[in-house]
């Protein structure tokens, strides 16, 4: 609920400062989505990963976060979204700790799920601060544009400190950097952000469909990616697609059931957020594939440290970042939201098949920089449409649980996008080594595959858009998706 101006907060100082401090505990969020990736050829030596069960250390992170960003919302509402932010990150610094003194596999994977619970409730708490502290308007649209660009700006950060970190130090640190910023942040958090009423009308909880979604897109990662050791038609991997499968009827069950659902499905009646939804998943798949992937590519085939893999990132890290201060906005004021859509999912699949042309002897200028290029350039374009497609058939008052759902909808498919991928890749590797080429050569010809089933992802995503999406509706502002 907005402030009221007797409140110290409607001072526009210290409502300024509370957003700086606020998109400095959703740094760290965002950084640990990126700053992984550069360590992870480090992370698999250390702990001894496979090429696939490597996925895990991103999965972990990405499902838990994705299967309660919703719950996260609805926590604060029942409890305040201060006392939510405080605790988020409390728990956010604590697992970080847990991460960066993991010595197994699965004490790592096992702290990274826990993380990205934590995470969830710093990013929905901190979005509802920030509507809270700024009612006006004009204000909240400049608050929005700061806190959307601490999200895309981010990423370009977590790589160069991630290469940074992991060559200086070792991959234990790109974790352990978030203990100074996490307490810093919850004891001027403690000081500074303004005490406010729970605002839930209902005090319903939908903890159970939140657990039933996130168990069984973890289950069926979990099939995909052993799919390849155990056979996919065996027993066990079945079994395992098959749970999950009731596992997530289960969920669409409870959520026509209950009170106060996580996801309402009525929203998926709306033509445009239902298409958004699907682009967004299949974009997602596309995009976290593409940092994984890319990232084994350049260090494990090309022979790229650490710090040089972070500095070839940050072309297409810093496009997006620019087009997050305003340019996507503006082509979508002077384009509508189809066409700015459609043409950054066809970059951002010409930059993947860049990619596709991967090879133990590629080259930055020939292959990375083109595809890092285009893929700057079409995710900055393609952000924020995306998400004001999922709004554009909503009122204002349910923009934030669209944007929320399509948030989700984005964390889960780059989930399953990489678990598919990774395996696709591990799986075209083993068939190359096997006939005899050298492991460069059947790692590059296994990436090649991946970075071709990603682009043919972005592109269904364009068509989709470009086919299906009203443009009738007039979209609401809203925040880049992260």
């Amino acid at each position: 609920m907005p402030l009221a101006a007797s409140s110290p907060f409607a001072h526009p100082d210290r409502r300024w400062l509370a957003l700086v401090l606020l998109c400095l505990g959703e740094l760290m969020i965002v950084l640990d989505t990126t700053i992984v990736n550069v360590a992870l050829p480090s992370i698999k030596t250390d702990l001894h990963f496979d090429d696939t069960s490597l996925a895990w250390v991103v999965n972990a992170y990405m499902l838990t976060y994705g299967g309660f960003l919703l719950l996260g919302g609805r926590l604060g509402d029942l409890y305040g979204h201060r006392r939510l932010f405080l605790l988020g990150i409390a728990g956010f610094t604590f697992t970080s700790l847990a991460c960066g003194l993991s010595t197994t596999q699965s004490a790592l994977v096992i702290a990274r799920s826990v993380q990205g619970l934590a995470g969830a409730v710093v990013s929905a708490a901190a979005l509802s601060l920030i509507m809270d502290l700024f009612a006006e308007p004009g204000d909240r649209a400049k608050a929005m544009g700061v806190y959307g660009f601490v999200c895309a700006g981010g990423g370009s950060l977590g790589a160069m400190l991630g290469g940074l970190l992991t060559s200086s130090l070792s991959w234990h640190w790109v974790f352990l950097v978030n203990l100074p910023i996490g307490m810093a942040v919850a004891v001027i958090a403690w000081r500074l952000l303004p005490r406010a009423p729970a605002s839930a009308a209902s005090r319903h909880l939908d903890v159970f469909g939140a657990v039933t979604v996130t168990a069984a897109l973890m289950l069926a990662v979990y099939a995909i990616i052993n799919g390849s050791q155990s056979g996919w038609w065996s027993l066990q991997t079945l079994g395992q697609l098959g749970t999950a499968m009731a596992l997530l009827l289960l969920f669409l069950r409870i959520e026509t059931r209950v009170p106060a659902p996580l996801m309402p499905l009525r929203l998926f009646k709306l033509r445009n957020l239902a298409v958004a939804n699907v682009a967004a998943v299949l974009w997602a798949a596309a995009m976290f594939a593409w940092f994984f992937l890319s990232a084994l590519y350049m260090q494990l085939v090309l022979g790229y440290g650490p710090m040089e893999v972070g500095l070839a990132f940050l072309p297409a890290n810093l496009i997006m970042a620019v087009f997050s201060l305003g340019l996507s906005a503006r082509l979508v004021m002077r384009f509508g939201i189809r066409r700015p859509l459609v043409a950054g999912l066809a970059l951002a699949a010409a930059g993947l098949l860049c990619f596709a042309q991967a090879s133990e002897h590629g080259r930055f200028v020939s292959v990375i920089l083109p595809g890092m290029l285009l893929l700057g350039v079409g995710g900055g374009v393609a952000f924020n449409p995306v998400l004001l497609a999922a709004m554009s058939d909503v009122g204002p008052s349910e923009s934030g649980l669209a944007s929320g759902v399509v948030n989700t909808a984005f964390m889960m498919g780059g989930s399953l996008g990489l678990a598919i991928l990774a395996t696709l890749a591990e799986a075209r590797m083993q068939s190359v080594w096997i006939a005899g080429a050298s492991h460069a050569a059947a790692l590059a010809a296994g990436y090649r595959w991946a970075f071709l089933a990603g682009a043919c992802f972005a592109a269904l995503a364009a068509l989709l858009g470009a086919t299906l999406l009203r443009t009738s509706h007039t979209a609401i502002p809203a925040t880049t998706l992260h």
